[in-house]
């Protein structure tokens, strides 16, 4: 089911092997989604499959490929910009750089039984108002797409143990760097560059992530890089010095080594499983 305000869009989808055909998902490419995936389901996200050991959220941006294997019974709610910025509402929900553009994790939200009894319960109302002629349609489904990212954002930092007032430093730090990889990625390659956009040092940097992630900041912002490439390389028909040139690498032959060390791959060899 789609709805259309204007220039707004709104949708909600069953999400399952049987049900979901590729072009679906294509033809909805550039929204922002939510999607519900049941325990024991399987999917693909890009170039990753996961297999649910708990009914769980997840929270995709536009251009991020998404696939069900082994899935019933998964929701999928779907909007594009006009309907509701993410980063626009960033000050209302405070979400973007922790439920989107998550640079540290695949932005899933693991639900106990009482959490996901609660989300189904808004999922069946979304579903409910989407059958609705009423003026006030438009308004209800942003306010039920605005709980569930509520709730979300707020299980999210129990179980990442950040849901203390005297944390609240710690989720903007994540929040900043996670939203300046996420725009700067093809651009900006060292720490140094990021640590200069946050007036920090690139030790101080370091520091700071080591205590949210177990990654580094050199690896979470190679992985940008290498996920970016990877996207252009299976579905575009960019050349891999056009891709190189793209995330601003001039020299396509280091590019090509950059990619083969961190993947175990070429670039060529890649494109050639798609």
């Amino acid at each position: 089911m789609l709805k259309q305000f204007s220039y707004k869009q709104f949708g909600n989808l069953e999400f399952s092997l049987p049900a979901t055909e590729e072009n679906t998902l294509t033809s909805i490419d550039d929204h922002i989604k939510i999607l519900f995936v049941p325990k024991n389901a399987t999917i693909q996200v890009d170039f990753q499959k996961f297999r649910m050991e708990t009914d769980a959220l997840l929270f995709i941006n536009p251009k991020v490929v998404l696939k069900p294997c082994k899935t019933i019974s998964g929701q999928l709610i779907h909007f594009n910009r006009d309907f509701y910025c993410v980063e626009i509402h960033d000050q209302e929900v405070a979400c973007d750089g922790i439920l989107y553009n998550n640079v540290f994790e695949v932005p899933f939200i693991a639900l106990n039984e009482n959490q996901s009894t609660e989300i189904q319960a808004i999922l069946r109302e979304v579903r409910s108002e989407m059958e609705n002629e009423d003026p006030n349609t438009e308004e209800m489904l942003r306010i039920l797409l605005k709980f569930i990212i509520l709730k979300s954002l707020r299980i999210w930092k129990q179980q990442h143990q950040l849901a203390e007032t005297c944390q609240h430093a710690d989720v903007q730090f994540l929040r900043r760097f996670s939203k300046l990889v996420e725009q700067h990625y093809r651009t900006h390659h060292t720490v140094a560059d990021y640590a200069e956009l946050l007036f920090i040092t690139p030790k101080n940097l370091s520091k700071k992530i080591g205590l949210i992630s177990k990654n580094t900041p050199n690896d979470i912002i190679k992985d940008r890089i290498i996920l970016e490439s990877k996207r252009l390389l299976a579905h575009t028909k960019m050349t891999v010095k056009e891709i190189a040139y793209s995330l601003n690498y001039e020299d396509d032959a280091y590019f090509v080594r950059f990619f083969t060390k961190n993947t175990g791959i070429s670039p060529l060899s890649f494109r050639k499983q798609f």
